[in-house]
């Protein structure tokens, strides 16, 4: 078939890759303007951009959909449009427009954490496998029928970027399943059941742990918001940010005291200790763990 793929982050570009190694063609990919990167910020295409252009495939460029974009799409013909991680909402004159519709690849078992922090929020949820869907795309919020859903297990010790990456490579193959069940006319469409919960953007705030909370949640939220928002907590009223850790075999210190043990470096919590392994201190650049608690030349810190 031919296929209109829309997507703009690296979460994307597995799905494209299936798609164009695959018997369908990839007519034209619709994505997101170049965007500022690093701190030069200098204009860059998106990951499925650079894949599309690698390919020699048409690229459209679009924060929404108007009239133009819509006429650029329909000159290419496409017979079903896939979407991963496009980033914009699309117009109801657009889903009608192809024959066999929109398919969105979602990070959850739909209608659980419908939005756009799926992976985050599972996580940050303490659960023990995590979803995908792919399902028929409609106006109101990944609301659509489903075609197909997955779970998988949820790793003890994978942040959700290192879980976003696995299931994006599972999810190409569950998507190009679909699109070919939609080609030799198999595809079986449900209706979203069960209770529906929402996964909203993280932010800032969402990264702070509690070093009083349960050791179990205050490991699941390190996880759930690395890298993006990023972890944190407060020394002297300045964020101490926390880009890697893992946990303790066993309690090492007080809830709120970050100490070392054996040439490692713990923060203690409720239940449990979380072994600091790279931080970033306020106005400085991220650097190992123990290299900034020996620079600060005491055998013990007290954070919030």
């Amino acid at each position: 078939m031919k296929i209109i793929f829309a997507g703009t982050p690296q979460a994307a570009v597995p799905t494209l890759k299936a798609l164009i190694d695959s018997s369908h063609e990839v007519v034209a990919v619709l994505t997101r303007p170049d965007a500022p990167v690093g701190r030069k910020r200098v204009l860059t295409p998106s990951p499925v951009a650079a894949v599309a252009l690698e390919h020699n495939i048409p690229v459209i460029y679009a924060n929404k959909i108007d009239g133009d974009i819509q006429n650029q799409i329909d000159a290419y013909k496409p017979e079903v449009g896939v979407v991963v991680a496009y980033g914009a909402l699309l117009p109801q004159a657009t889903l009608d427009s192809l024959e066999h519709g929109w398919l969105n690849l979602h990070f959850s078992a739909l209608p659980e954490w419908r939005g756009a922090a799926p992976v985050q929020w599972q996580i940050l949820s303490g659960a023990t496998t995590l979803g995908s869907s792919v399902f028929s795309l409609v106006k109101e919020l990944d609301a659509g029928d489903v075609f197909s859903t997955q779970l998988h297990p949820s790793l003890i010790d994978e942040t959700s970027g290192e879980a976003l990456t696995r299931l994006s490579e599972l999810g190409a193959t569950q998507i190009l399943n679909v699109v070919d069940s939609i080609e030799n006319g198999s595809a079986v469409l449900t209706p979203q059941t069960g209770e529906t919960s929402y996964a909203r953007k993280l932010g800032l705030e969402d990264g702070h742990l509690d070093t009083s909370q349960p050791f179990s949640q205050v490991y699941d939220r390190f996880r759930g918001v690395t890298p993006e928002p990023g972890a944190y907590v407060y020394l002297n009223d300045e964020r101490l940010k926390i880009h890697s850790a893992r946990q303790a075999s066993h309690v090492i210190t007080s809830t709120g005291l970050i100490t070392c043990r054996d040439k490692k470096l713990f923060l203690g919590c409720s239940g449990g200790s979380l072994e600091l392994l790279t931080v970033q201190p306020s106005g400085k650049q991220s650097m190992n763990a123990m290299d900034w608690f020996r620079g600060l030349h005491r055998e013990e810190v007290t954070v919030s």
